[in-house]
């Protein structure tokens, strides 16, 4: 008699039978290394784990103990950056200081940071530093830490600061939207 296992598709919804056999009711010690995809995974976990320590180098606080967003806005975007612990008056001045010289010197075109922190040229910046002068860079404080808002009036670099909004999304895996609010 065949036995059946309800099987659960994780994230889909979707629930299959499927025969019972002992190499599923067994653990396979390689599976993860026989995943056509594991090599991808593990670099990209690396690459991911890479990112948080050069962020916490190079902005000087810790990613575990601080939010990110990085929002995409009709005229440029935002990044902002918050304490977990809103008594932590450590981490909130290291954020409100590293966002202020973040503001100063992305005006000037100094992208060092954010390229130290991703190991390479972020998507945008090389647009964002050619049309410098047509990109407004304003610090301001908020609740228990700081935000950057990156404008323009530029069609080109307002597709670029998008650009590099996603990118930043994507990098430290904030969860912010990829496209603009109310788009489809």
């Amino acid at each position: 008699m065949n036995r059946f296992i309800p099987r659960l598709a994780v994230g889909l919804g979707v629930v299959s039978l499927a025969p019972a056999t002992h190499a599923q009711q067994t653990p396979n010690r390689d599976s993860a290394q026989s995943c056509p995809m594991h090599k991808e995974h593990m670099s990209s976990l690396a690459h991911h784990s890479n990112v948080e320590k050069h962020s916490d180098q190079a902005m000087g606080f810790p990613h575990d103990k601080t939010t990110h967003h990085f929002r995409i806005l009709p005229g440029g975007g935002a990044i902002e950056i918050t304490a977990n612990d809103a008594s932590d008056k450590t981490d909130m001045s290291a954020i409100r200081g590293h966002l202020s010289q973040t503001a100063d010197l992305f005006s000037k075109g100094e992208f060092s940071a954010p390229m130290f922190i991703h190991s390479g040229i972020p998507p945008g910046v090389t647009t964002m530093k050619l049309l410098k002068e047509k990109i407004r860079y304003r610090y301001e404080e908020v609740s228990s830490g700081g935000r950057v808002s990156i404008e323009s009036d530029d069609r080109l670099a307002v597709a670029a600061i998008h650009d590099f909004i996603r990118f930043q999304i994507s990098e430290h895996q904030t969860g912010d939207p990829l496209t603009l609010p109310g788009a489809k």
